[in-house]
């Protein structure tokens, strides 16, 4: 049977498997992450417009309702 490992054994050991599997990772190039850096950024700006129009339209017809 495996013998049990103290809690400071099994976080050293979490440790140095994590710096294994980091090391196996692919990481996305400086151009491949200013892309997606970009695309983020359109998306929140034109999302961030249609929710502004969306809240004034609805703002403007409650207003009307009330009247």
């Amino acid at each position: 049977m495996a013998e049990k490992m103290s809690p400071v054994q099994q976080g050293m050991q979490f440790f140095a498997e994590a710096k294994n599997e980091l090391k196996k990772v692919t990481w996305p190039t400086r151009k491949e992450t200013t892309g997606i850096t970009g695309v983020v950024i359109v998306t929140s700006f034109v999302m961030c417009i249609y929710l502004g129009v969306v809240d004034w339209v609805l703002a403007e017809l409650i207003k009307f309702l009330i009247r």
